[in-house]
């Protein structure tokens, strides 16, 4: 099974079309949506088709343990080789892939983004870990503040990556601005690129463009989060 086959099958191709071409280097992403719905899913299969593209990915979690998030890339690297039925030729891909991938864990309370990101620049220019897309899981909006997400901004241009962000929306803060934007997300949302929300129905979770660069509009992106195998897909 090639890397190749595994990357021009995903369906995150059709995301990438429908931000014109992916996040751009520089570039700020966020999915949002309440607790619970997915956010994490959708990072994870994003960093795992990055990686199956030979880039190289820092995952940061702000909520979970690292061994946690470890068995998310293993667990949906597994269901991706499942789908393509072709499991047993997955193993050296697999064994390749996770050499590109590092995952760091902090806690937002006490911990400033200027030490967050001086930690990145360490394992990039001092450890050689030439990454091309950041995670960052589980940051606080909340309890955040506009100039983090700026200095993001300046971080990711100047080392020419790309960083997507979750974002959670509390279930007692439902407001949304005159875009459309989560009240929660508007102090931050010059600094977000692409901006998507997830949408909870009966049988899966859809994914919403609200913010695409420079244009605000709500499009169905024609994916969904599938619920049993955890995966950005198609719609039946």
């Amino acid at each position: 099974m090639e890397n190749t086959e595994l990357v021009s099958r995903s369906p995150l191709r059709i995301l990438e079309k429908s931000i014109h071409g992916g996040l751009r280097p520089g570039s700020i992403g966020v999915i949002a949506s309440r607790k619970g719905v997915g956010k994490t899913a959708c990072l994870v299969h994003i960093a795992t088709d990055k990686l199956l593209q030979g880039k190289h990915v820092i995952h940061v979690s702000y909520s979970s343990r690292t061994d946690h998030i470890i068995q998310w890339y293993e667990d949906i690297f597994a269901e991706i080789a499942r789908q393509t039925r072709k499991g047993e030729q997955s193993r050296n891909i697999h064994d390749e892939i996770i050499k590109n991938r590092v995952v760091m864990n902090f806690s937002q309370s006490g911990v400033q983004m200027t030490q967050v990101l001086n930690s990145l620049k360490a394992m990039i220019n001092d450890g050689g870990f030439a990454a091309d897309l950041v995670i960052v899981d589980g940051y606080d909006f909340g309890e955040g503040k506009p100039e983090d997400l700026l200095l993001v901004k300046q971080f990711a241009t100047e080392l020419g990556l790309s960083v997507w962000f979750s974002a959670s929306v509390r279930r007692e803060q439902p407001e949304v601005d005159e875009h459309g934007v989560s009240v929660i997300l508007s102090p931050f949302v010059d600094q977000i690129d692409v901006l998507i929300a997830l949408a909870p129905t009966d049988a899966h979770v859809k994914l919403n463009l609200l913010k695409d660069y420079g244009t605000y509009q709500e499009e169905d992106l024609h994916l969904i989060l599938d619920p049993k195998s955890l995966l950005i897909a198609n719609p039946s």
